[in-house]
């Protein structure tokens, strides 16, 4: 069965996972949905490294 295919709502469950890993591993960054038609479509991570 598709993962896709497992979701009420803008995002499936798997992919929604994948955006919670996301938001734990970045520590200084951006986390960006694309939306196409309400349903998102894409997840981008921009990631920031400090240099002290």
């Amino acid at each position: 069965m598709n993962e896709r295919a497992k979701t009420d709502g803008p995002i499936a469950e798997a992919d929604l996972q994948k955006l919670l890993l996301m938001l734990e591993k970045v520590s200084f960054g951006s986390v960006t949905l694309v939306i196409q038609n309400g349903k998102v479509v894409q997840i981008e991570r921009n990631e920031k490294l400090r240099l002290k």
